[in-house]
Formats: structure tokens, C-alpha cells, sequence
């Protein structure tokens, strides 16, 4: 190793664990289900976005065995050569019906949405207006685009109306696109969309937001622009097929001359091989469930609301969180890791979340409960809580 590479390292991953923000990555000993188990022990799981418990359905599992067997473990090529299966195209199909929009292309992940999407349609050329709390995938994408990035302060509408208003005066972008989640991940506020469109109205925005945590979680399951029934007016509709869905991969849905852009325009659905036939399969089976049915959201809700209760009574920060996503504020990045720590000592899973992923001073451990547990199991998890956050002076 070079001697400068060596010296950056050790200088720097020293100084992350002296502040709390050095990340240790536990491994699952299994499926990640409400329960899971690390290092032989068994802990109730409040860490993943397995939100409706498709991940380890046994319905979805059959369907990914069946898709392996006819058509195999891989995709064999990228889309554009001949790695589009027909179960691709139902995919595609099945999303479409499910945002409301008259197409959809389907994507690797979430994180390739955003990089494939933005860059496709926005350059130097153009300003893109975007929530300061946006996901890092957003982020990414719009550096990536080269286009002017213009930060609004986090769903404060007067201040995007302002910088709308500042942007088109200037002059000088060809186009301007106002980015936002759906759903905030990291506190799980919802973007005020209708005031977002009423905005982009006015100013002739481009609207794009990214509803990875609303998919299967608002708007009974459809997600959030369903829940504001902004389906007609939102440009571009981004979500992933890993968290409420259960598998892998994300799409973009809107309308159809867009899509066909993205297919010849975004490079990770150009020079990357598609999504493996079982995920698809499972994917599509997954969606049936949700277009079909509200039970599971319904059921995450109920958990969600339940636990919030509970966490809330017993004295937590649970900061202004609008959906199931229950973060619970500590402040202090070392604090916030000692917290995580002595939760997973006593059985809990819930993972602390620190600077950059959340600005500096606002650590905290997010909560996610899913459809998947059962009221014992989030029980056992406020019990612990409750001696955990006594113990350390938390509440």
C-alpha cells in the first residue's frame, strides 16, 4: 500500500471512531425478518426497511424459485442488447399500473434511479431546486447532471417559491426541476407535494420526487403522490423495489415519451446488465399483492402508531415523523452510538444513525417497525427501551 493512501487511512478512521461516527457492520446469521440473529443471538430486528415483510414471504419465494428454474439465475446481458426478458416487460407494465402513470422503466436499484434519471434529462445547461434533506442518491444524481444545484430549505415553500422565482428571473437555465423524497427517511416527514405542484405551476418546474420510503407505505400502499392525488401533475415518479417490495432494483414512472428517453438516454439502463429473472418475477407478485390489497400497510401502520405510542409515553424524542418510520433523537453522535450499543447488549436491533447521514448533533436510532411483528415482540423492544434510556439518562 502506498504511503500516503496507508497515513490517510489510519489518520482518518482514528479520527471517526473518536467521534462516534465510525459505522461497525454486524452480519445476519439468516433471513432479515422481524426477528434475526447475530452471532448466535436472537434480537428483535427494528432496523430494516423490510416494511410490509415481503423480503421473506413464502409466496414471493416460491414464485423466484419457479422464474430461476425457466429462465435462470441471471439476465445473461444489459437491456438494450438482449438481456429484456418478457418478464421485464410485465414488470414494467405492473409498476406503471401501480404509480397511475401510462409508463414505467425499471432500473438495478433506487440509488441507479436517481443517477440514471437526472443526468438523462437535466445538464449544465439547467438548475435543479432541491430539498436540503434529500436522500444521497438525489444528490449524486443532480452532481452528476452538472446542473446548477440551487438547496431549498427542508419543505419550507416560501423558500423554494423564492428560489424558483430567483432562478427563472435570472435567465439563464434552459430548464429548472424542483427534486424532493416522498417520504424523509431519516425523520419520516412527507414532502408538501401539493404546494411543491402549485409552485412548479407557476414557475413551469419539472417535478421529480423520489417516494422510495412512500412506495407501499402511503396513499394505502400506492405510495405518496397517490396519497395527494398528484398522479397527472408529477413528472417524474422514482421508487425502489428493495424496501416495501421486499427484493431488488427501482424504477421511474411517467409518461411514456419520457420513458422512452430513459431508455436510450440513461447510461446504468445502457451499460448495465438487467435485474436477475427471480427478482423480476418476485417483484411482479409482490406488486399484485399490494395493487390487489391494503392489508399489509394497513398492518404496518398499526405497528408503526403502536410503537410511536409507546416510545413517546416513555419520554422519547420522536421528532414530527408523519409515517411508520419512529426515529428516536438522542443529539450527541457518541451518546447515540453508546445507545444503539447497549440496545443490541439487551436484544434489540436498531441501528444509530449519524452524521453525514443526518446533520451533525441530531443522532439518533431510527425505528422501523414492519408488518411483520407482532405487538409481544414491539413489547419486548419498548421494555428495553425503557431500561436503556433510563440507564444512560436519555429519558
Amino acid at each position: 500500500m502506498a504511503k500516503a493512501l496507508d497515513f490517510f487511512l489510519d489518520e482518518n478512521l482514528q479520527m471517526l471512531k473518536v467521534q462516534g461516527l465510525y459505522n461497525e457492520i454486524e452480519w445476519l446469521e439468516g433471513a432479515n425478518g422481524p426477528i434475526i440473529q447475530i452471532s448466535g443471538r436472537k434480537l428483535v430486528n427494528l432496523s430494516s426497511n423490510n416494511y410490509l415483510g415481503l423480503a421473506t414471504n413464502g409466496t414471493l419465494k416460491e414464485v423466484a424459485k419457479k422464474a430461476i428454474d425457466k429462465y435462470g439465475v441471471g439476465a445473461g446481458a444489459v437491456r438494450t442488447i438482449n438481456g429484456t426478458l418478457d418478464l421485464h416487460v410485465q414488470l414494467e407494465e405492473k409498476l406503471a399500473e401501480f404509480k397511475g402513470t401510462e409508463a414505467a422503466i425499471s432500473y438495478q436499484s433506487g440509488f441507479n434511479c436517481n443517477m440514471a434519471a437526472i443526468s438523462a434529462v437535466m445538464d449544465a445547461r439547467d438548475c435543479i431546486l432541491s430539498d436540503q434533506l434529500n436522500h444521497a442518491s438525489i444528490i449524486d444524481g443532480c452532481r452528476l447532471s452538472k446542473a446548477k444545484i440551487v438547496a431549498y430549505t427542508h419543505s419550507d415553500m416560501d423558500d423554494l417559491r423564492k428560489k424558483a422565482k430567483e432562478a427563472v428571473e435570472s435567465g439563464r437555465y434552459r430548464k429548472i426541476m424542483v427534486i424532493t423524497d416522498g417520504v424523509f427517511s431519516m425523520d419520516g416527514d412527507l414532502a408538501k407535494l401539493p404546494d411543491i405542484v402549485e409552485i412548479a405551476k407557476e414557475y413551469d418546474l419539472i417535478t421529480y420526487v423520489d417516494d422510495a420510503h412512500g412506495s407501499g407505505v402511503t396513499g394505502q400502499g400506492k405510495g405518496t403522490v397517490k396519497q395527494f392525488g398528484l398522479e397527472k401533475e408529477i413528472d417524474f415518479q422514482i421508487g425502489t423495489l428493495s424496501k416495501a417490495i421486499g427484493v431488488i432494483g427501482g424504477y421511474v414512472a411517467g409518461k411514456k415519451k419520457l420513458i422512452d428517453w430513459l431508455k436510450v438516454r440513461s447510461r446504468p439502463f445502457l451499460f448495465s446488465t438487467a435485474v436477475p429473472p427471480g427478482d423480476v418475477a418476485a417483484t411482479i407478485a409482490a406488486l399484485d399483492m399490494l395493487i390487489g390489497s391494503s392489508e399489509l400497510t394497513d398492518l404496518l401502520w398499526e405497528n408503526g402508531d403502536y410503537l410511536k405510542a409507546g416510545l413517546r409515553k416513555l419520554g422519547f424524542n420522536i421528532g414530527n415523523s408523519e409515517t411508520p418510520i419512529t426515529p428516536c433523537i438522542i443529539g450527541d453522535e457518541y451518546l447515540t452510538q453508546q445507545f444503539s450499543k447497549r440496545l443490541f447488549e439487551e436484544g434489540v436491533y436498531a441501528k444509530a444513525i449519524v452524521y453525514p447521514t443526518v446533520p451533525k448533533g441530531t443522532g439518533r436510532v431510527r425505528n422501523m417497525p414492519t408488518a411483520a411483528h407482532t405487538k409481544e415482540m414491539l413489547d419486548e423492544a419498548l421494555e428495553v427501551y425503557k431500561k436503556v434510556g433510563r440507564e444512560l439518562g436519555v429519558i
